[in-house]
């Protein structure tokens, strides 16, 4: 019984095998009961999902009527990179997949050898309290943490000079970071509070005013947006230097409302960086241009694009139309479009769009003045799949469909389960695999997922899932060919939290200038968290006036060079062939 046949089908399946003969049949009445289990949970599915539809239509009705809705009702959930999902409950597979941690002991003297000494200061024992045979043993020592948060308004008294034969006043300057009301500390401190603490502006304000500084929420939302232009100079040169840092890139994305209206934003990184990306859409060709940093789009026509058409399912006249622009030269997307408008001017809007597509993909892949991705690690959406050479799908994500299986009969869950525990052992393994990687045992792996995903265990609902893990073997297992890529996205997942947190605060950004600045600030903060830079010293040294710390795209391209993030790609520098 397919999950797609209409239940009435179904159930007269069942009632034509079952007869006097069926229940004096072993295997028919087994049979019979095999089909009556897995019709009980097909019901069950097909209930829950009606129970939650029905409360999320509940949930709009209220809102409609003023009601507003209880965003805390059983209706709506979470998902891991805080995308809304309707009737299902967050789950986590990290207790089944996870490797011991560090003791707690370790982890304290770690903690202790992170910690700046800013002074010391010497306690002194009352002689007179000591017994007289009392010897001096040394010092014990204990660190204790504290800040200070005080003011420090400063009158600046500038020399001012008249010129009678110039005619001019001559002022002395602001020392270096200094400017209107609010010195470097307070931008800084401000920016800190918005984007890692995750402030409202009116809330930064109340801050600031109990510390001492006088001002408002409208001058917090001035000192927000200043210096962002040279910010964002340095957004694009992380993105550049974080490409450019391995062949082989993750990639996520999470909704974001900008002036009310619905937009995505994508999260680009690997060990070395983080980058946000704000655009209204999420398809295919705007994932190009995120792997691209947002450079002007380019389309080119080669054999490849021909052949992507074919997988688009263009039909063959339209492909011999196209066929007759000329070849292997790059053309802007005005160009292109004005081309194609000649060339087949009847064309749909989809069968153009798939034209475009592939025309970009070609262009991409040919390209040699900038990085290419090889290899993209993400989920299983369509609009990641032909972009890159290759595609590694995420083990976690994958699993993430068998933690949703919610089967109601016994017999059921024990199968769930037993088969659940033989798939996260045999990720385990390939963890241990990525530690010592030898083609024997790459052999060894691939013959044992073929095994375990051919696994039939009458529970349909499950017998399906594993067939489609099945036929994403070539994506799973490509940490069998680069066991230097990781088995899952979380990273991305993880880096997405940050804007799902910022947005449940602020909401949204209020323009595209307020998403930019997002997209700027949060690239900074996860990409400095991840070189070890301390946010708040780096925003301070750029606001200074006179930076002495080294960009983050300095120390990407530094430490990629120790680091050798796609040591299986040793010919990575040349583009893609195909």
């Amino acid at each position: 019984m397919s999950g797609k046949e209409p239940i009435g089908n179904a159930v007269d399946q069942i009632l034509q095998n079952v007869d006097g003969a069926s229940l004096q049949d072993v295997e028919r009445a087994r049979e019979c009961i095999r089909l009556l289990l897995n019709l009980v949970e097909k019901l069950n599915a097909d209930l829950r999902k009606a129970q939650a539809e029905i409360d999320y239509l509940r949930e709009q009705l209220q809102g409609r009527k003023g009601g507003g809705g209880d965003r805390g009702s059983e209706g709506t959930g979470s998902g891991e990179a805080g995308g809304t999902t309707t009737g299902t409950t967050s789950r986590s597979s990290e207790k089944e997949r996870k490797e011991p941690r560090e003791s707690h002991e370790s982890r304290k003297q770690g903690k202790r050898e992170r910690i700046r000494i800013d002074r010391e200061e010497v306690l002194k024992v009352d002689r007179a309290t000591l017994p007289v045979d009392a010897e001096f043993k040394g010092y014990e020592e204990v660190v204790v943490q504290d800040v200070h948060l005080r003011t420090d308004n400063v009158k600046f008294r500038k020399e001012k000079y008249y010129s009678a034969s110039t005619g001019k006043t001559y002022l002395a300057p602001l020392p270096a970071g200094y400017g209107g009301e609010y010195g470097p500390n307070v931008k800084t401190f401000s920016l800190l509070l918005a984007h890692q603490g995750n402030m409202t502006e009116p809330k930064i304000a109340e801050v600031l005013r109990n510390v001492g500084v006088v001002i408002s929420s409208g001058q917090i939302s001035r000192l927000l947006a200043q210096g962002q232009e040279r910010l964002q100079e340095e957004k694009e040169a992380i993105v550049e230097a974080g490409l450019a840092s391995s062949p082989w890139q993750q990639l996520d994305d999470t909704g974001t409302r900008v002036d009310g209206e619905n937009q995505h934003c994508h999260v680009l990184c690997n060990p070395l960086y983080t980058a946000y990306s704000t655009t209204p859409r999420k398809d295919r060709m705007t994932v190009i241009d995120v792997l691209r940093n947002h450079r002007e789009r380019i389309f080119r026509l080669n054999e490849e694009a021909y052949e992507l058409l074919r997988q688009f399912k263009v039909s063959s006249g339209v492909i011999e139309g196209v066929r007759q622009l000329p070849r292997e030269q790059d053309w802007t997307e005005a160009q292109f479009q004005q081309r194609l408008s000649e060339q087949l001017p009847d064309l749909s809007q989809g069968t153009r769009d798939r034209i475009r597509e592939a025309a970009l993909i070609a262009a991409y892949h040919a390209e040699t003045e900038h990085p290419v991705v090889r290899l993209l690690v993400c989920d299983d959406a369509k609009q990641f799949k032909r972009v890159t050479e290759e595609l590694a799908l995420c083990w976690v994500h994958d699993g993430r469909h068998y933690q949703n299986l919610e089967p109601c009969v016994g017999l059921h869950r024990q199968l769930l389960e037993g088969f659940r525990k033989k798939y996260w052992d045999y990720y385990r393994e390939l963890r241990a695999y990525q530690r010592a990687p030898t083609p024997e045992r790459a052999g060894e792996l691939r013959q044992q997922f073929e095994a375990l995903f051919s696994t039939v265990t009458g529970y349909e609902a499950l017998d399906e899932r594993i067939a489609k893990s099945r036929e994403d073997e070539e994506s799973l297992l490509q940490v069998l060919k680069y066991p230097e890529i990781p088995l899952h996205n979380n990273a991305a997942e993880l880096a997405a939290r940050l804007r799902v947190r910022k947005r449940v605060v602020s909401y949204g950004p209020r323009s595209e200038r307020g998403a930019k600045m997002w997209d700027t600030m949060e690239t900074v903060l996860g990409t400095a968290k991840k070189l070890g830079v301390n946010f708040f010293h780096y925003l301070r040294d750029r606001f200074s006036g006179a930076p002495q710390m080294p960009s983050l795209a300095a120390l990407i391209r530094e430490k990629a060079k120790i680091l050798d993030l796609g040591p299986s790609w040793p010919n990575r520098a040349s583009p893609p062939i195909y």
